[in-house]
């Protein structure tokens, strides 16, 4: 059985596409496009060298491309703050007293939690909206200042 050089590049492809599968990394996919773009290049006929030329220039530029994207997207709030991974970051929560420090043990879904204020100015009771969850711990502000 004889392979021909765009069997050989699209066999490469193949196990680019399955090592992204198994390891994550998007960017191998961009690489998997450059082998593709090589593929059709022997198909048409060029020279290794133009093969390698399709590849470098394909699988490159969109690697490049892919992290430009990257690289321009909006960042996510980290973990403890961002409302897509803690459901309750915006809830409110109502403070009887604050101790000193701004810390406080207010009742949130059933039971006691710690409360830390992080708002501006002096820590009044009242109702208090949670800005981040650090492990036992509700980050509040005012109710009006978020």
């Amino acid at each position: 059985m004889d392979f021909g050089t765009a069997t050989l590049w699209w066999v490469l492809g193949g196990v680019l596409v399955a090592a992204e599968m198994l390891t994550g990394t998007f960017y191998l996919l961009m690489v998997a496009l450059g082998a593709a773009a090589a593929a059709l290049a022997a198909h048409g006929g060029l020279a290794l060298s133009g093969q390698l030329v399709a590849a470098a220039v394909v699988g490159g530029g969109a690697t490049a491309l892919w992290h430009y994207r990257r690289a321009r997207a909006p960042r996510s709030a980290p973990a403890a703050s961002n409302r897509d991974v803690n459901l309750d970051i915006g809830q409110t929560v109502r403070v009887d007293a604050w101790a000193e420090g701004g810390k406080s043990r207010v009742q949130y879904r059933g039971a006691a939690w710690s409360a830390q204020f992080i708002g501006a100015g002096q820590p009044a009771p009242g109702e208090h909206v949670i800005v981040a969850v650090n492990g036992s711990v509700l980050d509040v502000a005012p109710a009006g200042s978020r």
